[in-house]
C-alpha cells in the first residue's frame, strides 16, 4: 500500500473509537489484527471489545466498543500516571512498530496534559484517558496506522463545538484545554451544533498523524470508504468520521511525501551569530533544508525571513530547535505535500552524479565538492563535471 492516501472528513467530528471503526469500516479483513493488538497490550482480560455494524438510518458503518470490566472485576484504570501506561505497553507482546505508534500518540498527549496543568510530562496522571476504553482505542489505532502504511494523510476543517465537558478537572469548555494544545494549526469549522466534537484521544492520533489540510490538488483514484459512528447523535446529521482511500497516482518521474514548513523571521540577531544558528538547525534532525532571505519588516527594519523545511514528525523538535537557537518568538508551521523527481546517485571517476528522471528525460549533475579541488579553475571544474556525467549517463542505461 505505498501509495495509499487516507483523507479524514469529520462530519461529526473525531474521537478515538471513530478513527478505528471507520478505518474497519474501510478495511474490514484488518479486524482480526486489531483485535489480537488490543489483547497483547496488557489490558485488563475481562475488558470486552466488540466491532459491531451500525445505522443511524441515513448512514451504514461501523461501531468500536469497549466495555470496561464489571464491577470488582477491574484493576482500577480510572486515574493512570502515564509512566505506567507506557511501562504497560512496553512490556506487552505487541509488536514493536504497534508500540512505538501507540506510545508516540499517548506521548502527544501526556505534553499537552504537562502543558496545560503546568507539571513535567513525566508526572502527568490520565483521568478519562487512562480509563480502559481510551487506551484499547489508541492502540487500535496503532495497529491500523502499521496495518496500513499508508504514504500521507489530510483531513477536513474539524467542528469547534459548543457548551462544556464534564471531567476530573471540574466542567472545561470544549474543545478542552489540552485538546486545543493539540489542535493548534488545524482547520475548524462551526456548524452550529454544541457538544464534545473532538475528544482528547482524537487529538492526539491526529497531532501523531500532522495531516495535511484539504485533500490537496494530486491526482488520486478513490478505491475505498467507510464511516466510523461515534456514541453521540445529533438532529439532521450522522455523528460519523468518514474515510476515504486513494491511490496516489503520481507521474512516472514522481513521488509523493508530506513535509512540514516552517517559517520565521528574524530582526535583531545578528549576521553572523544567525550564521551559526541556521547551521545548527540545519543539523537538526529531521530537518530537510534551511533557508533564509531578505525582507523588510516593521519600522523599516531590515529582516532575515527564514523557512525550514522538515519531515512532518520531526515538527516539535525542530520548533524547539529554532527557539533555542535564534530570537524568534513565534513559528509559522505547515503540513505539505510535496512533489519529488526520482533520482538516485551514482559514482562516477570524478564524484558522485545525480541522476534525475524528469518528463523530458534523464538529466546528470555532479556534485560541485567533488571536482573543486585545489588549483581547478571554472573551465576545469566544468569539465571535469562534464565528463562524470557522461559517464554516470552512460553507464546508467
Amino acid at each position: 500500500m505505498s501509495g495509499l492516501h487516507i483523507h479524514l472528513d469529520p462530519v461529526g467530528g473525531i474521537a478515538g473509537d471513530m478513527f478505528v471503526a471507520a478505518l474497519l469500516d474501510t478495511w474490514p479483513d484488518l479486524e482480526g489484527q486489531v483485535t489480537a493488538a488490543v489483547r497483547s497490550a496488557g489490558l485488563d482480560p475481562a475488558v470486552c471489545l466488540s466491532i459491531d455494524g451500525h445505522s443511524d438510518g441515513t448512514l451504514t458503518g461501523r461501531r468500536f466498543h469497549v466495555e470496561a470490566p464489571p464491577a470488582g472485576k477491574s484493576h482500577g484504570h480510572s486515574h493512570t500516571h502515564w509512566s505506567q501506561i507506557r511501562s504497560m505497553l512496553l512490556d506487552s507482546a505487541l509488536p514493536d512498530r504497534v508500540t512505538t505508534h501507540a506510545i508516540g500518540i499517548f506521548q502527544e498527549l501526556a505534553q499537552a496534559e504537562a502543558q496545560v496543568h503546568g507539571e513535567d510530562v513525566n508526572d502527568v496522571v490520565f483521568h478519562e484517558v487512562g480509563n480502559w476504553d481510551s487506551i484499547a482505542d489508541i492502540v487500535a489505532a496503532a495497529a491500523l496506522i502499521d496495518a496500513l502504511g499508508a504514504k500521507t494523510w489530510s483531513i477536513g476543517s474539524l467542528p469547534i463545538g459548543r457548551g462544556t465537558v464534564k471531567t476530573a478537572h471540574g466542567d472545561l469548555p470544549v474543545p478542552a484545554p489540552a485538546t486545543v494544545l493539540l489542535l493548534e494549526g488545524f482547520d475548524f469549522r462551526d456548524d452550529g451544533r454544541s457538544g464534545e466534537r473532538v475528544t482528547p484521544t482524537g487529538a492526539a492520533i491526529l497531532r501523531y498523524l500532522m495531516p495535511a489540510p484539504g485533500i490537496g490538488a494530486l491526482p488520486r483514484t478513490l478505491h475505498g470508504t467507510g464511516f466510523g459512528f461515534g456514541t453521540k447523535t445529533f438532529d439532521g446529521m450522522s455523528n460519523v468520521l468518514r474515510v476515504l482511500a486513494f491511490d496516489t497516482r503520481p507521474l512516472a518521474q514522481e513521488d509523493t511525501d508530506t513535509i512540514a514548513v516552517l517559517q520565521f523571521e528574524i530582526d535583531d540577531q545578528t549576521g553572523e551569530d544567525l550564521a551559526v544558528a541556521l547551521e545548527a538547525i540545519r543539523g537538526t534532525e529531521g530537518v530537510i533544508d534551511v533557508s533564509q532571505s531578505a525582507v523588510q519588516g516593521k519600522k523599516n527594519r531590515m529582516m532575515a525571513s527564514i523557512q525550514v523545511l522538515a519531515h512532518a514528525h520531526a515538527v516539535d523538535q525542530v520548533c524547539e530547535a529554532c527557539f533555542r537557537q535564534t530570537t524568534t518568538l513565534g513559528i509559522r508551521t505547515r503540513i505539505e505535500t510535496r512533489r519529488i523527481l526520482n533520482r538516485r546517485e551514482v559514482p562516477a571517476a570524478h564524484g558522485r552524479v545525480k541522476i534525475a528522471n524528469r518528463p523530458g528525460g534523464r538529466t546528470a549533475k555532479t556534485d560541485i565538492d567533488d571536482v573543486a579541488e585545489p588549483g581547478n579553475d571554472h573551465r576545469t571544474r566544468a569539465a571535469l563535471r562534464a565528463a562524470s556525467e557522461q559517464e554516470a549517463l552512460g553507464s546508467d542505461d
